[in-house]
């Protein structure tokens, strides 16, 4: 089936999700961070940019929060950028956990294998990966670069979050050690755990996620910028990885509800890619039982379900002025 949205549809669809969930109750932050227990837990804003860089913006979206585990998919990006993705499926793995992102367990499931760059291990391993070799300094001007190039602006570096991620994240310690154990770290093990709490703790914005989920969404093509910043194929891969494994181990229960691949972070940010159409982002700091924001997914779910839209529904979507 043929169908066409216009850019106003869209736009009423962001606004009236943003208005109907903004008195969503429920959740708590994430209080094993003492950085993210103290951020106000009554911040929410919804983002939305098309394909050909149209941006819509409700609520708190210009607000700097922790991008944690959202950060996951740009580093999966440049990991495949600098190794192909046939070289990210060999050294790190395509496969969802069904278990939570900090799973130690899953690690000893997969054979050694840290399974996938959107869990704890894998994207710890696909830190190590980053090149330059070595060079801590340069690797993270490649990973903040790529970041930059995905959302057309930078994000910040937030000390306090990243000096209570560096206090907190022993049983990180503990993964990148396992990982070491298995050969699955390929650079210096506590430089690797480092370069993975930094990116974490960078601040981002709302509107800046809508921006990366629609160079996603463009082919890798930053419809703001215009600059191509992966190939085709790898953005490809990396909603493929998105849609396997984005909301750990309610994934499924995400994807059937709500119709799109989504990457979730425990800042209380969720960045969704709807192929060929655009990239939607929401933040608000309470999050459920697996570490996800409610009134994020509450959102994301009343935009979709407004447009009648899934990735998976057969449809040939379109959007036209109007």
């Amino acid at each position: 089936m043929e169908r066409k949205i216009t850019v106003s549809q869209i736009e009423k669809a962001a606004r009236e999700a943003y208005e109907e969930s903004k008195d969503v109750k429920g959740g708590l932050n994430a209080n094993y961070i003492p950085y993210l227990a103290n951020v106000d837990p009554d911040l929410f804003g919804l983002s939305v940019t098309l394909t050909d860089g149209t941006c819509f913006n409700f609520g708190d979206t210009q607000y700097k929060f922790g991008i944690e585990s959202v950060s996951k998919v740009p580093t999966a990006v440049l990991a495949m950028i600098q190794h192909t993705p046939d070289g990210v499926l060999r050294q790190i793995g395509a496969d969802a956990t069904g278990l939570p992102f900090n799973s130690i367990f899953a690690i000893l499931l997969e054979n050694d294998h840290p399974s996938t760059p959107l869990v704890n291990a894998g994207a710890i391993t696909a830190c190590s990966m980053v090149a330059p070799q070595g060079d801590p300094a340069e690797k993270w001007k490649a990973i903040t670069g790529n970041i930059s190039d995905l959302c057309a602006s930078d994000p910040v570096l937030l000390d306090e979050l990243y000096e209570s991620e560096t206090a907190t994240n022993f049983n990180n310690r503990a993964i990148s050690w396992l990982l070491k154990n298995y050969n699955r770290i390929y650079d210096e093990v506590d430089m690797s755990l480092d370069l993975y709490t930094r990116q974490c703790s960078l601040g981002i914005t709302s509107s800046q996620l809508a921006v990366m989920g629609a160079t996603l969404a463009n082919g890798g093509l930053n419809p703001v910028s215009g600059k191509q910043v992966c190939d085709k194929e790898i953005a490809s891969k990396t909603v493929t990885l998105i849609a396997s494994v984005g909301f750990y181990q309610h994934t499924g229960d995400w994807l059937f509800t709500s119709g799109i691949p989504a990457k979730t972070g425990v800042g209380g940010g969720v960045m969704g890619v709807m192929p060929g159409l655009f990239g939607i982002a929401a933040f608000a700091p309470p999050l459920d039982d697996a570490g996800n924001s409610v009134k994020a997914q509450t959102a994301i779910k009343k935009f979709m379900q407004k447009l009648d839209l899934g990735i998976f529904s057969g449809d040939k979507v379109s959007i036209v002025e109007g």
